[in-house]
């Protein structure tokens, strides 16, 4: 059976494409990190990896394990983390997952106050695009917690964070934008009469383009694209310098923004959920908390801008 060891050499040789590299960051020889190789394959009884002149590249059966090997690796490294944090030690890594979204708006005030109780404990961070690649990366076992959207069917421990606002964003100077000049709280604004519009969107790979085509969809078009950028803040900015409106999470907008910030009508909003595989620990659970004290509604700053949420 393969030691976590040599899969640690699989994924380390993979990951920086060569085998002299992955010796220098495993600090082992190339000749010896060459053998314990070949003691894998043999064990394995296939070619894991390719030699080309430059590079390395997976075989279909070194594609086939690495991901079962990352997956062995980042269970090891709970493991130890969990043995530690039982025998009180206040040091450690938290592995977390989100969105990029989630992680631009909601974690960076959730991750300082984390911080600033618990500096000997370590977070590492891993960012996704879309809700079912946050859950699939739960279950091959990438993290300790995910923050994201419920995942559909979870088998695993589920807390309900609150609801996550999402505001239309366009230029100071558009038409949409006029009827709260001369007042202090902005006016919803119907998405039926942007239709005719070009939208900054989203690319295909982001979640966030789903949920904007499912909000113009429920408004009765699909929207015309100026522009599309992976990130919230960046079409929050695009919208802001005239190519269109756009839809973004509330918490990803700053302070001081000089764009027009609008609720849309019908109004847009997500659930947003913290998950586990199985019971948190207690650092898991205490993050937890602390997530769950930051709070993920408008930020103070946009509900003064925007004055109270209209019930319908």
């Amino acid at each position: 059976m393969p030691t976590l060891r040599q899969l640690e050499y699989l994924v380390t040789i993979v990951d920086e494409g060569s085998f002299t590299r992955a010796a220098e960051l495993l600090h082992i020889t190339q000749p010896g990190l060459s053998h314990q190789f070949q003691a894998l394959e043999r064990e394995i009884g296939s070619p894991l990896l390719e030699r080309l002149p430059r590079a390395v590249r997976p075989t279909p059966a070194g594609r086939a394990m690495l991901p079962h090997a990352r997956a062995a690796l980042a269970e090891a490294r709970r493991a130890a983390t969990a043995a530690r944090r039982t025998a009180g030690l206040a040091t450690g890594e938290l592995h977390l997952a989100t969105l990029y979204s989630i992680s631009y708006g909601l974690l960076p005030a959730a991750l300082g106050a984390w911080r600033r109780r618990h500096p000997g404990v370590r977070v590492r961070l891993f960012e996704h695009r879309r809700t079912e690649e946050l859950a699939a990366a739960m279950n091959a076992g990438q993290a300790d917690i995910a923050v994201g959207p419920p995942p559909p069917g979870w088998e695993g421990p589920v807390r309900h964070l609150g609801t996550e606002e999402f505001l239309l964003i366009t230029h100071t100077d558009d038409p949409a934008a006029e009827p709260g000049a001369d007042s202090a709280r902005a006016p919803r604004v119907r998405l039926a009469e942007l239709a005719e519009r070009e939208w900054v969107h989203f690319t295909p790979d982001s979640g966030l383009a789903d949920l904007l085509e499912q909000a113009c969809a429920a408004a009765g078009f699909r929207p015309r694209v100026a522009v599309r950028t992976e990130q919230a803040p960046a079409a929050a900015n695009y919208a802001a310098a005239g190519l269109g409106p756009t839809l973004v999470p509330a918490n990803t907008v700053p302070p001081r923004f000089n764009g027009a910030v609008l609720r849309p009508d019908p109004p847009v909003s997500r659930p947003l959920t913290a998950y586990t595989r199985t019971t948190p620990d207690p650092i898991t659970a205490a993050f937890l908390d602390t997530l769950a004290g930051q709070g993920i509604l408008t930020p103070r700053h946009l509900r003064r801008r925007l004055g109270p949420a209209e019930s319908g």
